[in-house]
């Protein structure tokens, strides 16, 4: 078994975003010499998040208005005294930082309809992922 790690950097617009990230992760795939296996991407912050879905523009909106519904910004919690942004620590928290996926034949092996997605709470920023391959 081999292991290979990455660094993915990716861009934001929005202090609220959720951006595909499927393409990237499968060009970071063929990079790699693992043919079948696992890949765990991982988001080096604590308001950012992975999450694996349908790409439909209507269900991404509908997340993004329910994330920001059920978590709103400028709650009155306490952390925000320190810089604002407890929201996007507290949606992040129930969001993730890091999903592990099946490779097969070099490519993410997904349902029909998921996609990979960033989901930015705290932006507009620039942010990393760790993408770990392991496999044969």
């Amino acid at each position: 078994m081999e292991m290979e790690k990455f660094v993915l950097n990716k861009g934001s617009n929005k202090r609220v975003e959720i951006i595909d990230m499927t393409q990237d992760i499968n060009d970071i795939i063929t990079k790699s010499k693992i043919k079948d296996g696992v890949i765990n991407i991982f988001a080096k912050h604590s308001t950012a998040g992975i999450v694996i879905n349908e790409n439909e523009s209507g269900l991404v909106k509908d997340f993004q208005n329910a994330i920001e519904s059920l978590i709103p910004e400028n709650n009155n919690y306490l952390h925000d005294r320190i810089d604002n942004n407890a929201d996007s620590h507290i949606r992040s928290f129930f969001i993730g930082s890091s999903e592990t996926i099946p490779v097969e034949n070099s490519h993410l092996s997904l349902g029909t309809w998921q996609s990979v997605f960033f989901v930015e709470l705290d932006g507009p920023r620039n942010r990393k992922f760790v993408i770990t391959v392991m496999g044969k």
